[in-house]
């Protein structure tokens, strides 16, 4: 809901258990010409930071180990990927600590092009306590940045200090319009 208030011309979410949504979505994402937002929901503090739960940080606070032990992993069940699940479905993901994520995976007919219907399918989804996948949002007609400002294809530290420096010509007109 952030990425779209602020403007994000690609906005989507993938759960790392679904390897394939994943993928998908990265390559979108690194094509898209704009700023693209892309959650990668994957079990972390983030979900699990209440004093009582093994990910917070006051159990890794009181379970800190040296430096020089850090081939130790705690031995914990692998938590279910999530895998391919159809697209409008509903899953619950178990987390370690006994708590669950509810993902659900747009519809096929889901139409990610207005953003008007973004924002009202995200605050369905807060209601219900999900966590939706797939591509939430996109403008592609959008002008982005370079287009906007007529900006050179080339990255500004890849170009030569001449090709930075207006002419002087352009200089001269630029201060007498200043002074």
């Amino acid at each position: 809901m952030e990425a779209l208030a602020s403007n994000a011309t690609f906005v989507a979410r993938s759960f790392a258990g679904d390897a394939k949504q994943v993928k998908e979505l990265l390559k979108a994402a690194f094509s898209h010409r704009g700023v693209a937002v892309l959650d990668i929901i994957s079990p972390c503090v983030t979900f699990n930071n209440e004093d009582n739960t093994i990910h917070s940080y006051t159990w890794g606070k009181d379970h800190e180990a040296p430096l020089h032990e850090i081939s130790f992993v705690p031995a914990l069940d692998e938590i279910e990927l999530v895998g391919e699940f159809p697209e409008g479905t509903v899953r619950e993901v178990a987390m370690h600590d006994g708590s669950t994520v509810i993902l659900k995976k747009l519809e096929k007919d889901y139409d990610p092009t207005s953003r008007a219907i973004a924002f009202q399918m995200l605050e369905e989804a807060q209601v219900k306590d999900w966590l939706v996948t797939g591509l939430i949002y996109i403008d592609e007609k959008k002008p982005v940045l370079t287009d906007i400002y007529n900006l050179v294809d080339t990255p500004l530290n890849r170009l030569t200090p001449s090709e930075l420096r207006p002419a002087p010509e352009t200089i001269n007109k630029i201060n007498a319009l200043m002074f």
